[in-house]
C-alpha cells in the first residue's frame, strides 16, 4: 500500500501518479503480492459516490483528466492584446496536446497488456500442482489418451442422453452431502464442548466453510475432514486441561472431609466431556469413512463401465500393458533365474509371513477380494510360495502365467475350480519326500478398485513337525521364510494371530532378525474380534499395535477382522462383518486402536502406497547393477567365443533337433540294393548257427535222400512257424539302428558341434525304445518265408552254382571255425613251439593225446556216425591210459565232437566240388546217377529265403518303419523340448550357461527399463 495524501492507493497505478503531487511511499512496491496488487487495484476506495464502484484507478489519472483549465478573461482595459496573442497559438498547442494523447494511449495500451498476461501469469503460478494427484486416474487412461483418435472416438461415442443413464444420481449425492453436513452441524451446535469460543475463529471458519461449499464435491470431503481435526483438536485440549487442572490439596491427619459438591460435580463434568468429544469424534470418522467408502463404491462402477467399453473396442489399437504387469514380468524371469550374482533377490514385493493358521491366506484374500486359495482346518495348505499380482481391470478375473484360462472370481464354480487349480499345482511342485516346495506359483488377479501391488503368500511356519510331514520340513520353511525376507528391498507384511498368547508367536522373532530397525515391516493383528472376546485385558491389544509387546519394530501396526471362521463366507459378509464390529467395538471407542490402524482397506492402501514408494526408490539401482552384470557376461563371450552366435539352450536345442530330423530323412535316400544287401548278410550271420547245426548236420546224418528231405522239411517247417519270423524283423530292426546311427556319424564330420552329442545319443536311444515294429507285419511274413522255403525247383545252371558257392563259402567257414576250436584245445603245434618259444598246457598235451588216438579211429571207419559208443570210448580211454595218460570220459567225447564236425565238413566241401556238374543229373531227378544233391537244394532254399526276406522287410522299412521311426523321433524331440531339466542336463557346459546368463540378463534389463519409463511418465 501507499499513501497520496490521505487517500489509498493500489501500487499498480504508482507509475501513473506525477511526481509533483506531493505521494509519499511508505512500502516499497517489490515487497507486495501480486494478488494483493490485483485486489485493491481492483476494489480500491472512491470517494465519488455516483460513480461504479467496479471502474479502474488509472482513470482518474489519464492525460484527459488532466486537460487544461480554462484561461481567464482579460480585465478590462487590456485592449484584448494578450488574447489575441493567446488565440494566435491555442491550434498549435491543441495539435500537441492531441499527438501527446495518441503516445500516451499508445503506451498505455502496451502497458496494460503487459500488466495483464503478467497478472495471468503469477495467477497461474498460484496454483497447487494437480501433477501429485495423478495415481487417482488410472493408467489406462494416459495410455488412451495416447493412442486414441478423438474424431473416431467422437464418432463412436453414444449419445449425451444413453451416457447420462449411466451416470451416478449427483442429486442423491448432493442429498447424501447435506444430510451429513446437517448432521455434523446439528452435532456441533448441540454439544457445548465443541462451540467456538472465538468470534473471529469461527468468521474465519465460516468464510473457508463457504469457500469450500463452491468447490463442489471434493470441498464438501474437505470440509467434513477439518470438521474431524477439530473435534480432534477439542478432545486434545480437554484432556490437557483436566490433566493440568493442580490436583486437590492433602488431607489433614483428621478424618478426610469429604469434596465440596461443586468440585465432584466439575470433575465429573470433565470426564463426561472427554467422553462425549471422543465418542463424537469416533462417530464423525465413522461417517466420513462410510462416505468415502460410498463415493469409491460409484466411481469404481464409473470405471468398471469405462473399462468395459475400451474392452468392447472402441478402439482398435492395442492397448499397452499396465505399470504392474510390466514389473509383475520382471519378476516372473527372475523367478527362473539361476543366476551367480543374487540380483533376482533385490526388487521390491510384499513377502506375506505368519504363523500357520494366523490368517494370512483371509488378509491376501481380503485385499484380493475374493476367496481364491484353498482352504483347511488346521492342517498345512500353503506348500509353495505363491505370487499374485493384483492390478485394476473391467472384470474380477484371475489367470496363471503359463495359462491363457481366466477364472471369473464373480462365479463360485470359477472359484471352485481356481482353488482346485491352485492345490493340485502345490502338490505337484513338491517332490517325492517332502512337505514344501520352493517352486513359485505365479497368479495374477484383476479387477475393479483393486490396489496394485505384488505379493507372495509363503507358507506357514510351524513349531512342530507332526506325523506325516518330512522331517525337515520346519527347516525348509524356514529358508524359504528368509531366503525372500532378506531381500533388502522386500515389504515384510508380518502376520499375528491376535486370539492366541503373543508368546507363542514364532514369526516375530525371525521378522525382527530380518529387519531389526522395522523399515520395511507392517505388523497385522488378525481375528481381534476373538481378541477382544478372550483378553482379560484389553489394553494388551494396545500394546500389540504400539509396538510395546513385541521386541520387533515396524513401520506400521493394523488390526483387522477376517470373518467369523466359516470357509462359506463371502468377501462381502466379511467386510461388514468387520464394518460393524469397529463401529461398535470399545477399542477405537476408547482411543486403543485409531482410525487409519483398522480394517483390511487402510491396511491394504498402506501396503500399496509403501510397496510403490519401495519400487520408485530401488528399481533404478536394480537396472545399473543388471546393466554392469550384462557388461561383464558379454566380454567374457568375445574373450572365449569370438566366432560363435549367443545361442542359449533353447535355441541349441532347435538347431539340434532339425540336424536330427535331417539324419532321419536321410534314411530315405538309402538305395534298396543297399538295404536288401544288408539285411541278407545280416539275417545270415544271425539263422546261419542253427540251419547248420540243427538242421543240416542232423539231415545230412541220415542214409538216403528221402530221409533227407523229410527231415529238412520238418526243420524248416518248425523254424518257420517259431523262430524264422522274429529274427528276421530283429534283423531289420537292428539293420534301420545301425543306419540310423550311422548317417548321425557321417554327420557329425561336416563341422559338427560335440555339444549336441549327448542329446543325439539319447534321442537316439529313447526313439528305439519305443519303436514297435507293426505285428501284422510278422504273420505276413511268416507265409511269404514259408512258401520260400517249400520251393525246391531251381530253374536254370546259374541258380545251382550261386547254391553250390553259397554252400561252398557257408561251409568253410564253419570248417575254419572248427580248426580253430581244436587248435585252442590242444595248444600250439611243434613249429610254433620251436619258432615261438610256446608250450602245451597239462590239459592241452591231454587233449592233444586223446585227439591224435581219435583221428586213428575216423582213419579206420570212414564212414563213422556223429556219435561214439561207449565200448569206444572205453578203448580209447584205456589206451591213453596204457601211454600213461588218464584222460575223462567227457573230455574225449568233446573231443570227438569237434574232430568229427571238421570230418563231415571237409567231407561235405568235397562233395560240394562233385556237386558242381550235377544240375543235369538234378534236372533228371538224380534218376540211374549215383550222386545225390540234396544238400545243394537245402542250400538254395535258404538263399532263396533270405533273398525274398531281403526284399519283404526291405519295403516294410522304406513304406513304414523309416516313417515311423522319424515320428517317434519328433515326439521323443517334443517331449525333450518340454522337459527343461532333461535339457539342462542334455545340453550343458560353460558355453550354454554363458549364453544363458546373456540372454535373461538382457531381457531383464529390458523390462526394467520400460518399466522405469512408464514409472516416470506415471509421475
Amino acid at each position: 500500500m501507499l499513501r497520496v495524501g490521505s487517500k489509498a492507493t493500489c501500487m499498480a497505478c504508482r507509475n501513473l501518479v506525477s511526481t509533483n503531487m506531493g505521494v509519499r511511499f511508505r512500502v516499497p512496491l517489490q515487497k507486495l503480492h501480486p494478488l494483493s496488487r490485483a485486489i485493491h487495484h481492483r476494489y480500491s476506495g472512491n470517494t465519488n459516490p455516483q460513480r461504479p464502484p467496479h471502474r479502474t484507478a488509472a482513470r482518474y489519472f489519464t492525460s484527459m483528466s488532466r486537460l487544461p483549465m480554462r484561461p481567464p478573461k482579460p480585465p478590462p482595459g487590456s485592449g484584448g492584446r494578450g488574447h489575441q496573442q493567446q488565440r494566435n497559438f491555442w491550434v498549435a498547442r491543441l495539435a500537441a496536446r492531441l499527438l501527446k494523447l495518441r503516445y500516451i494511449l499508445l503506451g498505455s495500451a502496451v502497458g496494460g497488456g503487459y500488466t495483464a498476461k503478467k497478472t495471468y501469469d503469477e495467477w497461474k503460478d498460484m496454483l497447487p500442482d494437480f501433477s501429485e494427484y495423478n495415481w487417482v486416474i488410472p493408467d489406462f487412461v494416459w495410455e488412451l489418451s495416447e493412442q486414441i483418435d478423438l474424431d473416431k472416438l467422437a464418432k463412436a461415442l453414444p449419445e449425451i442422453e444413453e451416457i447420462a443413464k449411466l451416470l451416478p444420481d449427483l442429486d442423491k449425492i448432493g442429498e447424501n452431502f447435506t444430510f451429513l453436513k446437517s448432521l455434523l452441524s446439528s452435532e456441533t451446535s448441540g454439544d457445548p464442548p465443541l462451540k467456538a469460543t472465538d468470534s473471529s475463529t469461527a468468521a474465519v471458519q465460516e468464510g473457508s466453510d463457504k469457500q469450500y461449499k463452491k468447490q463442489g464435491l471434493l470441498g464438501e470431503l474437505i470440509l467434513i475432514q477439518q470438521q474431524i481435526q477439530r473435534h480432534e483438536e477439542e478432545v486434545r485440549r480437554a484432556a490437557a486441561a483436566s490433566s493440568a487442572r493442580p490436583p486437590p490439596p492433602e488431607p489433614a491427619p483428621s478424618p478426610p472431609p469429604n469434596p465440596s459438591p461443586p468440585q465432584q460435580k466439575r470433575k465429573s463434568s470433565d470426564k463426561e466431556k472427554i467422553d462425549n468429544l471422543q465418542e463424537e469424534l469416533l462417530r464423525t470418522q465413522l461417517k466420513y469413512q462410510r462416505m468415502l467408502e460410498r463415493l469409491e463404491k460409484e466411481n469404481k462402477e464409473l470405471r468398471k463401465v469405462v473399462l468395459q467399453k475400451d474392452d468392447k473396442g472402441i478402439h482398435q489399437r492395442k492397448v499397452k500393458k499396465s505399470l504392474i504387469d510390466l514389473y509383475s514380468e520382471v519378476l516372473d524371469i527372475l523367478s527362473d533365474y539361476d543366476a551367480n550374482y543374487n540380483t533376482q533377490d533385490h526388487l521390491p514385493r510384499v513377502v506375506v509371513v505368519g504363523d500357520q493358521s494366523a490368517g494370512k491366506t483371509s488378509v491376501l484374500e481380503m485385499i484380493a477380494q475374493a476367496r481364491i486359495f484353498p482352504r483347511g482346518s488346521g492342517e498345512m495348505m500353503t506348500r509353495s510360495p505363491v505370487k499374485v499380482t493384483l492390478s485394476e481391470g473391467p472384470h474380477h478375473v484371475a489367470m496363471f502365467k503359463d495359462s491363457g484360462r481366466e477364472f471369473d472370481l464373480t462365479k463360485e464354480e470359477d472359484l471352485a475350480a481356481l482353488r482346485h487349480e491352485i492345490e493340485l499345482r502345490m502338490r505337484k511342485s513338491v517332490k517325492e519326500g517332502q512337505t514344501v516346495s520352493c517352486e513359485t506359483i505365479s497368479l495374477s488377479v484383476k479387477g475393479p478398485g483393486i490396489q496394485r501391488m505384488v505379493l507372495v503368500d509363503l507358507p506357514g511356519v510351524i513349531s512342530t513337525v507332526t506325523a506325516g510331514m518330512a522331517a525337515d520340513t520346519k527347516e525348509t520353511i524356514f529358508s524359504i521364510s528368509k531366503a525372500y525376507m532378506q531381500n533388502p528391498n522386500a515389504i515384510i507384511l508380518c502376520i499375528q494371530d491376535g486370539s492366541v498368547d503373543a508368546e507363542r508367536s514364532i514369526v516375530t522373532d525371525l521378522v525382527s532378525q530380518m529387519d531389526p530397525h522395522g523399515k520395511r515391516t507392517i505388523f497385522v493383528l488378525t481375528k481381534v474380534d476373538l481378541a477382544e472376546k478372550n483378553l482379560a485385558s484389553p489394553s494388551r491389544i494396545q500394546q500389540i499395535v504400539e509396538g510395546k509387546l513385541f521386541p520387533m519394530k515396524a513401520l506400521g501396526y493394523f488390526a483387522v477382522v477376517t470373518g467369523k471362521g466359516s470357509s462359506g463366507e463371502s468377501i462381502d459378509s466379511i467386510k461388514d462383518y468387520e464394518e460393524d464390529f469397529f463401529q461398535n467395538s470399545r477399542l477405537p471407542r476408547d482411543g486403543m486402536l485409531k482410525a487409519h490402524q483398522v480394517t483390511t482397506k487402510n491396511l491394504s492402501l498402506a501396503v500399496s502406497d509403501c510397496f510403490w514408494k519401495m519400487v520408485r526408490e530401488s528399481v533404478e539401482q536394480q537396472a545399473d547393477v543388471f546393466k554392469a552384470s550384462r557388461f561383464n557376461l558379454e566380454t567374457e563371450w568375445k574373450n572365449n567365443y569370438p566366432r560363435l552366435r549367443e545361442l542359449d539352450r533353447n535355441e541349441l536345442f532347435e538347431k539340434a533337433k532339425n540336424e536330427i530330423l535331417d539324419e532321419v530323412i536321410s534314411l530315405s535316400q538309402v538305395t534298396p540294393q543297399h538295404w536288401e544287401a544288408i539285411l541278407q548278410k545280416k539275417l545270415w550271420e544271425r539263422v546261419s548257427t542253427h540251419v547248420i547245426e540243427n538242421i543240416y548236420l542232423p539231415a545230412a546224418q541220415t542214409m538216403d535222400s528221402g530221409t533227407f528231405n523229410t527231415t529238412v522239411d520238418i526243420k524248416l517247417k518248425q523254424w518257420t512257424d517259431k523262430q524264422l519270423p522274429h529274427k528276421a524283423l530283429e534283423v531289420a530292426w537292428e539293420t534301420l539302428q545301425e543306419e540310423f546311427a550311422r548317417f548321425m556319424a557321417e554327420y557329425k564330420g561336416k563341422d559338427q558341434d560335440d555339444i549336441f552329442d549327448r542329446l543325439k545319443e539319447a534321442v537316439k536311444d529313447e526313439s528305439i525304445k519305443r519303436h514297435k515294429w507293426n505285428e501284422r507285419a510278422m504273420d505276413s511274413l511268416r507265409v511269404i518265408q514259408h512258401n520260400a522255403l517249400e520251393d525246391r525247383s531251381i530253374t536254370d545252371k546259374p541258380q545251382w552254382d550261386a547254391a553250390i558257392q553259397f554252400m561252398e563259402e557257408t561251409l568253410q567257414s564253419r570248417l575254419k571255425d572248427t580248426e580253430s576250436v581244436i587248435r585252442d584245445m590242444v595248444g600250439p603245434g611243434w613249429r610254433q613251439r620251436w619258432m615261438h618259444w610256446m608250450n602245451r598246457t597239462p590239459d592241452q598235451h591231454i587233449r592233444n593225446e586223446t585227439k591224435n588216438e581219435l583221428e586213428r579211429l575216423l582213419k579206420l571207419h570212414d564212414e563213422h556216425t556223429a556219435y561214439l559208443a561207449n565200448d569206444e570210448v572205453t578203448t580209447v580211454r584205456k589206451n591213453l591210459e596204457g601211454r600213461g595218460v588218464e584222460v575223462d570220459p567227457v573230455l574225449i567225447k568233446d573231443t570227438w565232437h569237434q574232430l568229427y564236425r571238421r570230418h563231415f565238413l571237409q567231407k561235405a566241401l568235397s562233395h560240394c566240388n562233385l556237386c558242381k556238374r550235377g544240375f543235369y543229373y538234378y534236372q533228371r531227378h538224380f534218376v540211374d546217377s549215383e550222386l545225390e544233391c540234396n544238400d545243394v537244394v537245402l542250400f538254395w532254399r535258404i538263399q532263396r529265403m533270405l533273398v525274398i526276406t531281403a526284399n519283404t522287410l526291405r519295403q516294410q522299412l522304406t513304406n513304414t518303419e523309416v516313417r515311423r521311426l522319424e515320428k517317434n523321433v519328433k515326439e521323443v524331440l517334443d517331449d525333450f523340448g518340454e522337459d527343461m531339466e532333461r535339457k539342462t542336463h542334455l545340453i550343458t557346459g560353460r558355453r550354454v550357461q554363458l549364453a544363458e546368463d546373456l540372454k535373461k540378463v538382457r531381457e531383464i534389463q529390458e523390462k526394467l527399463e520400460a518399466f522405469i519409463e512408464a514409472l516416470h511418465k506415471e509421475k
